[in-house]
């Protein structure tokens, strides 16, 4: 049964239906790796076992009975502790949650569970989801898959660490400028950031409604598109026979270019001759709109996190890592005005970034400037952390800002991604050219 706990979500879906795989024994075997592992506390915030094995017993006798809901019915797969789930207490990372138990479950896990998925537990994250690094002495930092010394990137920090230990199928995480995209960067995973508005955040603890996001991370391009079908109740993306041949692709160098260090370059540089290799053209665009929409974040995102979480942060703020409470109470003084005028301006630069994006099949930069740093280092010098932090959210921010959907994959560079980046709702033709790159990366 081990060999199946690093295989993909559908993998094991489809083994499932072939009756090879009992969803029962492989719920147990996935339960049992955590309690063993030496990581384990420090990826899961809390299992839900006796849920996970009533939903594996379900879907063993749907799969006995001929009458499974979907490809990854009985498969296990992690959630967020952001992510309400019913009687189950969802902290958010967070002491000043300390003890919350929702009565219903987020609409994203009951979505899920009505297509058979199977709850693993709810995993470690970044306080109130406000960093990107995966950091949280408060309650736990997951390690990196690649180093544990190093930092596991946030906030969905335990969601891609559950997958990359091979501690879940999947995992279910949000993004709100960056956060499903630099753990799965970092841990060499695929992470999909969806449009704002596809996915509902009903039950979800919120950071910035106007950006917070809900994706999966996962090992390969298909098991991502599976479960945004799942999650949507659609029908998968159709991933057969995809090709770069004549695709045309747009590198980003405004911004997204600046100061990127060694390891992301080599690995975004191999990603670009693969591309290249494959019959894709790739044509290096400026994106002036880029840097004014950068002007705006700061009447943007901290006003917005603090507007909503402020008044809980102020019952016990010494209850918070310090880093992480700066940048909330970096948004108090932000009058609305500010924000109202910022969101304007940011929509037509919106405008203008679509229309010139609108030519070509999609945008791709390194998913991450950086690399994980040292946990002992950020943890000694708050400086460090905060450079790092808004360093390896940079890139990521960019499809936050412009509003659309993302893909990263990994590049055969340790901890190092490359981005596809398209518009609103460009879901779909990103997962089938990240389906044909792919296999191109050997990743």
């Amino acid at each position: 049964m081990q060999q199946w706990l690093t295989r993909s979500a559908a993998e094991q879906g489809r083994a499932i239906g072939r009756g090879d795989l009992d969803p029962v024994e492989l719920a147990q075997a996935y339960l049992e790796a955590i309690a063993a592992h030496e990581f384990g506390d420090r990826i899961y915030a809390r299992t839900t076992s006796d849920r996970a094995l009533a939903e594996a017993q379900a879907a063993a006798f749907r799969a006995k009975n001929g009458v499974r809901r979907g490809v990854l019915d009985g498969v296990p797969v992690s959630w967020k502790d952001l992510f309400d789930s019913a009687g189950v207490a969802t902290e958010a990372g967070s002491q000043l949650l300390a003890g919350r138990v929702p009565e219903t479950d987020a609409k994203v896990l009951a979505d899920a569970t009505l297509q058979g998925m199977v709850c693993l537990g709810k995993t470690h994250m970044t306080e109130l989801a406000f960093s990107g690094m995966g950091l949280n002495p408060c309650t736990a930092s997951p390690p990196n898959s690649n180093d544990p010394e190093c930092a596991s990137g946030g906030s969905s920090s335990g969601a891609a660490t559950s997958v990359a230990f091979g501690l879940a199928a999947a995992g279910i995480g949000s993004d709100t400028g960056g956060s499903v995209r630099i753990p799965a960067c970092w841990n060499d995973l695929v992470g999909l950031k969806t449009t704002s508005g596809l996915l509902s955040l009903q039950g979800v603890v919120p950071l910035c409604p106007s950006f917070d996001t809900v994706g999966p991370l996962t090992r390969t391009v298909e098991d991502a598109g599976l479960i945004l079908a799942a999650l949507l109740g659609e029908k998968a993306a159709d991933l057969k026979g995809a090709s770069l041949v004549g695709r045309h692709f747009a590198l980003l160098k405004t911004v997204a270019m600046d100061g990127v260090r060694s390891g992301p370059a080599q690995g975004f540089d191999r990603a670009r001759r693969a591309l290249e290799a494959a019959g894709a053209k790739i044509t290096e665009i400026d994106a002036p709109e880029i840097t004014e929409a950068f002007a705006l974040v700061p009447f943007l995102y901290g006003p917005e996190a603090y507007a909503t979480q402020g008044e809980l942060i102020e019952t016990a703020p010494e209850k918070m890592f310090p880093p992480v409470l700066a940048r909330f109470r970096g948004g108090k003084g932000i009058e609305g005005i500010e924000t109202i005028r910022a969101w304007t301006k940011l929509n037509d630069i919106r405008a203008r970034w679509n229309a010139r994006i609108a030519g070509f099949d999609a945008v791709i930069h390194p998913t991450a400037p950086n690399l994980p740093p040292r946990i002992d280092r950020m943890l000694e010098d708050e400086a460090y952390f905060t450079s790092e932090n808004l360093l390896a959210l940079r890139n990521t921010r960019i499809c936050n800002l412009s509003g659309g959907a993302a893909l990263t994959l990994p590049t055969g560079e340790t901890s190092a991604g490359i981005t596809l980046l398209g518009g609103p709702l460009s879901e779909g033709r990103l997962l089938r050219l990240g389906a044909a790159l792919e296999p191109l990366l050997g990743a």
